[in-house]
């Protein structure tokens, strides 16, 4: 079963490879990983999409939950959640085939981004399966390149809190924002 995990860290060095490394210990293959900063520049949101069964996923979030870096961890994949991912296609265009191709960004409300004498790249922001969707129709356009940013979510109703566990990283902060 595919899950999506919503992690709240630290933002710092090694806090990335301290994650992954739990998953790939485990055997746990990553099918997305996207990582930015919150509304505190101090805090990273990681949402982490992988295969697995319910056990495993149970065993690296108590995982997870120890790591001093890590300050919420969420299991979303049966919650409300919005769900986005981002992708840049580069396409071969020529003049022959321009209007089909805008027929399908304009069908799937995508952006075209670059334009060149032999090539169009597209935007498109939407769910997994809009964007394999729109992949599948323009895969007989010469798809050049292909970029996905991984899939992000966020509860719908209401918010991972930055609740700050006991640990040396938040011992850390807190001295920070004394001085």
């Amino acid at each position: 079963m595919k899950h999506t995990i919503s992690v709240l860290v630290e933002n710092h060095f090694g806090v990335l490879a301290r994650v992954a490394g739990l998953f790939s210990a485990r055997g746990f293959n990553i099918d997305s990983l996207a990582v930015g900063e919150t509304q505190d520049p101090e805090v990273s949101r990681m949402t982490v999409i992988a295969q697995g069964d319910d056990h495993v996923v149970d065993q690296i979030m108590k995982q997870l939950g120890k790591l001093v870096d890590v300050i919420c961890v969420e299991n979303v994949t049966d919650k409300d959640v919005i769900e986005r991912e981002l992708v840049l296609i580069k396409l071969g265009a020529n003049a022959s085939n321009r209007n089909d191709i805008m027929h399908v960004v304009n069908t799937f409300r995508a952006k075209i981004v670059d334009v060149s004498p032999d090539s169009m790249t597209i935007e498109v922001t939407g769910s997994e399966g809009k964007i394999d969707a729109i992949l599948e129709l323009l895969r007989p356009f010469n798809l050049r390149e292909v970029v996905r940013t991984g899939q992000i979510a966020m509860a719908r109703r209401h918010e991972m809190k930055l609740p700050r566990k006991k640990g040396a990283g938040n011992k850390k902060r807190a001295k920070k924002k004394k001085s």
